[in-house]
């Protein structure tokens, strides 16, 4: 691991109410998924850098009214109070405090927002948070996600007067087929997504450009099952840094998925985790070239509990390296 942590603007947010989702005894997206990515931050040397008390954002319930349907955050808790086990398939497990732990993702994510491209006193952020986000429709829940944390953060900084472009980076074994549908008909988010296929949830084939205004602005490279680290850096190298350098976004934010790991039971794929620290460590250079350093990365799968650690801890590394 290296031993480079000298940057002091680096935040990790998690937040107590994620672990009341609960998903049943075996689910892979379960409770102590956050307890092994903060066991990376720990091995990272970071634990002095987690956020971890309940934020409230008050633009949160706005903006998931805004990226989704008007009545899906009501309709989420009538299913929840009506004590449904699952809401809109078998994808979906639900329990008491599912709403609350999503609201707190898309709450926290918009605090971290704000710290680095309004108040500036931090410089990048990983968000430690589930359920994840990356799958969720405008009105409908997929894959383990009810709301769609990181388009609620990009909707949320294209509000602000100095941001006008976002750029979505998605290396998530899944294709994020919702950040996708949220934003392909508009030029304002690129989203690059780096996946398998073909996989679920069926979306992201290469000839996925976008549509109307936003022609071009998203980029899918699919990937074969069992592609390993060359692979990965190779293309991640070729293509998602120019199209990041193209787009010159003053805001740039990853959805982390690590279940291309090659210790997850879900993904099918041989990626190490240094490969991780790798391709943040390319982010991080068009960041600091393009929008002043500026990162926000979110948690969204990665289902093996040991290969989640080892994945924070070297995108987290890497992540504060100066």
């Amino acid at each position: 691991m290296h031993q480079r942590l000298i940057r002091s603007q680096l935040g990790i947010y998690t937040d107590p109410r994620f672990a009341a989702h609960e998903t049943g005894p075996m689910h892979p997206e379960r409770p102590a998924r956050i307890d092994a990515a903060l066991e990376g931050a720990r091995r990272a040397g970071l634990n002095d850098r987690i956020l971890g008390h309940g934020f409230d954002h008050p633009e949160t319930d706005r903006i998931i009214a805004k990226v989704h349907s008007s009545d899906y955050e009501r309709e989420l808790e009538a299913a929840v109070e009506r004590g449904a086990r699952y809401f809109h398939s078998l994808d979906n497990p639900i329990s008491r405090g599912t709403p609350a732990a999503a609201r707190a993702a898309v709450s926290a994510a918009l605090a971290a927002a704000d710290r680095i491209w309004i108040e500036h006193s931090l410089e990048r952020a990983f968000l430690v948070a589930r359920p994840p986000g990356h799958h969720a429709e405008r009105s409908q829940a997929m894959g383990f996600c009810f709301f769609n944390t990181i388009a609620c953060a990009a909707e949320y900084l294209l509000e602000q007067p100095a941001i006008d472009r976002v750029f979505v980076v998605d290396w998530d074994v899944h294709h994020g087929n919702g950040t996708q549908h949220l934003f392909e008909d508009r030029a304002d988010v690129f989203y690059a997504s780096i996946h398998r296929f073909p996989f679920y949830p069926g979306t992201g084939s290469a000839d996925e450009i976008g549509t109307g205004a936003g022609e071009g602005a998203t980029l899918n490279i699919p990937m074969e099952g069992g592609a390993g680290d060359a692979d990965y850096l190779r293309l991640f190298e070729q293509r998602i840094v120019p199209a990041i350098r193209d787009h010159a976004p003053q805001a740039l934010l990853i959805s982390s998925g690590f279940d291309a790991h090659r210790s997850d039971p879900l993904g099918g794929m041989r990626v190490h985790e240094e490969t991780f620290a790798e391709m943040t460590r390319r982010l991080t250079e068009v960041a600091d070239d393009l929008c002043g350093g500026r990162i926000l990365s979110l948690l969204e799968g990665g289902y093996d509990l040991e290969g989640l650690a080892r994945c924070t801890a070297a995108h987290l590394t890497a992540l504060g390296e100066e």
